[in-house]
Parts: C-alpha cells; sequence; structure tokens
C-alpha cells in the first residue's frame, strides 16, 4: 500500500523527491500519512478532491489485512 501510494503521488508532482509516505497503525485503522511540498498539495488532492479520493480507493484495495480501515493522510 505504502508504496503504490508514493508510485502514485511521485507521477502527480512535480518535485518527486519532496515526496515521503509513512504507515501509521491506529488499532483496526491503518493510516498512510502522505507529505508533498506545499506547492504540490493540490496535484495530489485534484480538482474537488478526485484523485485524492482516487488514492485511498486504490490504497483500501491493496490492503492485505481486509479487516482494517486504510485511510491517506495528505499533508504538505
Amino acid at each position: 500500500m505504502e508504496r503504490l501510494v508514493e508510485i502514485i503521488a511521485k507521477n502527480l508532482v512535480s518535485d518527486p523527491d519532496s515526496v515521503s509516505v509513512s504507515t501509521i497503525e491506529e488499532g483496526d485503522r491503518t493510516v498512510i500519512v502522505l507529505k508533498t511540498a506545499p506547492e504540490d498539495a493540490g496535484r495530489v488532492i485534484g480538482k474537488g478532491g478526485k484523485l485524492a479520493k482516487a488514492i485511498r480507493v486504490l490504497a483500501q484495495a491493496s490492503s492485505r489485512d481486509k479487516t482494517k480501515e486504510v485511510r491517506v493522510r495528505i499533508d504538505d
């Protein structure tokens, strides 16, 4: 999941070196934290949040543990 989110984000932003992805386990939830340069946050979120929603859906679908909820948090 983490690697998938990283690959997608690096292909969307203008500064791929600024992208970092980490994972936080919170009980029955996995939170993937995606950090980008401030000027690239909008490129990852997309118009109306459509890209962010698509990234979240892909992360949930690629999860090995289907009992855990997967969330993606985008920080700049």
